[in-house]
């Protein structure tokens, strides 16, 4: 079977470092799907409007690879402990297929791109490829009772975010609110805790330094990027 593209999403994900580890983590963080030109087609998204959230099925466009693993190390588990790759969400499976659900904000026409999704909640880098959408269905997709195996062992404690008014006024307080939230949800990875080392996560037109020290994020720079 071939996957067809049938869209891209278009967001202020330059790079991995500080994409959300799963979908819905981030609502403030806003992307728009727009269609190949084969799919620009206005009677494919007639009705979906109707729906407040969408399942995604994307690829892993930067972990595509021809050999395969049957054991992956999670990165909440502190990048030292293999689980089966069918047990994670890991990036590095046989298929690197994803799947996300996101919010729908509506519909949105562009000279450009012709009729695009507005969405929100997404994990996915800037052009990440998408292969197929599908409508969310609480009345069967949603599990409340869903046990979450090793995930639920592992403490999801958000960062708390330090940002210096200095710092803080010169940014819109949208994009500052979303970049804290972005930082609060700890983009580092598991297994490195240095409360001297200084990170950098691009997002946008910014570039953003800090540093951590137990569960406070520190902001030490916010420089729009060239």
């Amino acid at each position: 079977m071939q996957l067809k593209v049938i869209a891209h999403i278009h967001n202020d994900f330059a790079d991995k470092f500080g994409v959300p580890r799963q979908s819905g983590l981030i609502d403030s963080v806003e992307s728009l799907i727009v269609f190949e030109p084969e799919y620009r087609n206005t009677d494919a998204l007639r009705g979906i409007d109707g729906f407040s959230h969408l399942w995604l099925i994307w690829q892993f466009s930067l972990a595509v690879r021809d050999e395969w693993s049957p054991t992956v190390r999670p990165p909440r588990l502190g990048g030292n402990k293999r689980m089966g790759v069918f047990a994670t969400r890991s990036p590095f499976r046989p298929n690197s297929l994803g799947l996300s659900s996101v919010r729908l904000l509506g519909t949105e026409h562009t000279d450009r791109w012709g009729t695009a999704l507005r969405v929100a909640g997404a994990d996915m880098m800037n052009g990440t490829p998408i292969f197929d959408i599908k409508p969310y269905l609480a009345y069967t997709d949603s599990h409340p009772e869903a046990l979450g195996g090793f995930t639920d062992s592992v403490m999801r404690a958000k960062l708390t975010v330090n940002v210096g008014e200095s710092i803080a006024s010169d940014l819109p307080p949208s994009d500052l609110r979303t970049i804290c939230d972005i930082l609060s949800e700890d983009p580092r990875p598991s297994y490195i805790d240095d409360p001297s080392r200084v990170y950098g996560m691009r997002y946008g037109r910014y570039e953003v330094k800090f540093t951590v020290d137990n569960n406070i994020l520190t902001v030490t720079g916010i420089e729009r990027a060239n």
